[in-house]
């Protein structure tokens, strides 16, 4: 598979990784055999990285994923880890905080040093706070992270962030139904040498062609509560994590129109990971799922020929369509 090199950071990813907010319990129930076969899959198809946070699960997907890596041999190639500090409950981010995120991360994925710590979406203000980033300069220098970055929601939080010379990489929504980073944040990313993590590429399933219907999801998944009650019922700052904040009708409407362009030897899952790795700024995607032959079809995207140009423009002109007014200047 192809490898993108994570900004400054030195670590050449795998262009599709494995993300695993699925471990955790709004997605409906899910057991340890089904998320450690998700992440073995990813691994047995070639995929060097896993994204992970201390809040999936409650420590849950950390403790999956050491299990996992355990039972590897040494001459296994390496694979990088990539956690989020969750913030206070001020939605901010204190050095006590960020510190005891940190020891309970390497406590969970049994390493001294976590190889890429991010912010995981802290409200706006924190991103005007210069002693957060002090710190993640300090964790650096102690020994305790090699690499720091950022979960964001908005773009412009994405362009704040980067102003911080310890800020390595931006985890960002990005697919065909959110497509503001692209104009908004891309280039200013590359030419400041900062490396691009893609999550919700599939918002949250619409762009799998997972579901037909709300009746499509179970009771208790955060995706069926959007569905029946509005975007700002969902996950995320305004609901803007459930779909890629995408109201259920008019994603459904948006898929629909998008089937025609996807080739034939190729879901609409596929189509829609190549679509997002055609933007040369990306260096990895992160498609979450407990199913292993969900993950393998998602590896597998990665050998898929570029979109032709023609493509990309109608897919463009679907989003402007369908849900860019809705959209484009939340988030």
């Amino acid at each position: 598979m192809e490898r993108r090199t994570l900004g400054s950071t030195g670590m050449d990813l795998t262009t599709v990784g494995l993300g695993t907010w699925n471990v955790g319990p709004s997605w409906g129930e899910v057991t340890d055999a089904e998320a450690t076969a998700a992440i073995e899959a990813a691994l047995e198809e070639g995929s060097n990285f896993i994204d992970t946070a201390e809040v999936y699960g409650d420590g849950r997907a950390e403790r999956l994923i050491s299990d996992v890596l355990a039972d590897r041999s040494v001459d296994d190639e390496r694979v990088f880890v990539a956690t989020k500090a969750a913030p206070d409950a001020d939605e901010h981010h204190s050095e006590q905080g960020l510190r005891e995120s940190v020891a309970g991360s390497q406590e969970r994925l049994g390493v001294d040093t976590l190889d890429l710590v991010q912010l995981h979406c802290p409200t706006t203000d924190a991103f005007y706070e210069p002693g957060t980033f002090r710190v993640l300069e300090d964790l650096k220098a102690e020994g305790e992270i090699a690499h720091a970055g950022v979960s964001v929601e908005k773009v412009e939080e994405a362009a704040k962030a980067i102003e911080y010379d310890v800020v390595e990489s931006v985890q960002i929504i990005f697919n065909p139904l959110r497509q503001r980073p692209a104009e908004r944040f891309f280039e200013r990313a590359a030419n400041n040498d900062v490396g691009i993590i893609v999550r919700v590429p599939l918002a949250s399933g619409l762009l799998a062609d997972a579901f037909e219907s709300v009746d499509d999801l179970a009771e208790g998944d955060h995706r069926r509560a959007a569905a029946e009650n509005g975007v700002e019922a969902g996950v995320g700052r305004k609901g803007g994590e459930t779909f890629a904040g995408v109201p259920f009708e008019d994603g459904l409407a948006a898929v629909e129109d998008m089937r025609r362009l996807v080739p034939e030897d190729a879901t609409m899952a596929q189509f829609t990971l190549r679509w997002v790795l055609d933007h040369d700024a990306v260096t990895t995607v992160i498609p979450g799922s407990t199913s292993a032959d969900h993950v393998r079809q998602n590896v597998a995207a990665a050998d898929l020929e570029s979109l032709s140009h023609e493509t990309h423009g109608a897919v463009r002109d679907i989003y402007e369509a369908h849900v860019k007014d809705y959209v484009h200047h939340r988030w």
